[in-house]
């Protein structure tokens, strides 16, 4: 497969993803501001986290100065302006999607274009009209579209693999922010208590962002703390968003790509997967769970750039 194809197929998947984090992220932190603050101010503490874990804080105090509810949900869900909002990265999908037509399947087309019209139109509207929570559903709805019609549609070919690598490198980056964010907002003391209501509803929001919650419930008997969290996020490989999932999936997916120029990926897939395969709650406690997740931040970086410069990168 050409690298220009195969990198059109990876960002469609990876934009997708992209999206539907954004809205699973803007979901929690919108529906966070609107409980009791108790002590901690207006809600707007919450909303702001999206600029923290994209990155995104300074192009937004560049444009719109202090920190205003609405303004801070427009910038993250269909500010064209944005490189980061939703509206941004589903017309990249999109893009990419039309320049590699002939590869994908015409079900996957019809989703992925009908997608952009729609969005385009809840744009005009606006989201006062719309709603938010009603927009992050929509969203998480149309990528679960895409998914089925990919599953069920396209053959099991090389095209195929790029998207579900695409998939899984956004999914494992994002599953490692969130959890960052939330421990952090959390507090040190109210993140490794399990008995103070803010610990509570931070987490409970995290795995329902993450559609984590129902599987929490079956393992777990007690109320969301840190460490069952982590544990269930992390190393679970079960439970689809954890990074553990995603690790294992991104090392048989590239296992599986022919060629010897993928090696370096390759071996820092395996590496990845195995260092989550031999590890125990206990220990990334140990080290700190947000030392231990800084750490991993850039690995998951590094094996993207790794995949760019073995298949992606043009010739």
């Amino acid at each position: 497969m050409l690298s220009r194809t195969a990198s059109d197929l990876y960002w469609m998947s990876r934009y997708l993803e992209r999206a539907e984090n954004l809205a699973r992220m803007l979901d929690v932190s919108y529906s966070l501001s609107l409980m009791p603050q108790d002590g901690r101010g207006d809600g707007l503490h919450e909303l702001a986290m999206p600029l923290l874990i994209t990155g995104t804080l300074e192009d937004y105090h560049a444009r719109h100065g202090e920190l205003h509810a609405e303004r801070l949900l427009h910038f993250f869900a269909l500010d064209a302006a944005n490189p980061a909002s939703i509206y941004s990265c589903l017309g990249a999908a999109r893009a990419s999607a039309h320049a590699v037509r002939g590869r994908i399947t015409a079900d996957m087309w019809e989703n992925i274009n009908a997608t952009w019209l729609d969005i385009r139109d809840i744009a005009q509207q606006g989201l006062s009209h719309y709603g938010m929570s009603r927009f992050c559903e929509w969203v998480k709805e149309r990528s679960h579209l895409f998914r089925g019609a990919t599953y069920g549609t396209i053959m099991r070919n090389d095209a195929f693999r790029f998207i579900r690598l695409g998939t899984f490198i956004e999914r494992a980056d994002n599953t490692l922010r969130l959890l960052d964010a939330r421990y952090e907002m959390a507090g040190d003391q109210a993140a490794l208590s399990d008995g103070t209501a803010h610990a509570y509803y931070q987490w409970s929001a995290l795995l329902r962002a993450l559609s984590s919650f129902e599987a929490y419930t079956e393992i777990y008997r007690d109320a969301p703390g840190a460490r069952q969290v982590a544990e269930l996020l992390l190393l679970r490989a079960d439970v689809p968003r954890s990074l553990r999932a995603c690790s294992e999936e991104i090392d048989q997916i590239l296992a599986s790509l022919p060629g010897l120029n993928g090696r370096p990926a390759q071996r820092l897939a395996a590496e990845m997967d195995a260092r989550l395969r031999f590890t125990a709650i206990d220990e990334i406690l140990e080290e700190g769970l947000h030392a231990w997740l800084t750490d991993f931040i850039p690995l998951v970086r590094q094996l993207g750039d790794a995949i760019y410069s073995s298949y992606l990168e043009a010739a």
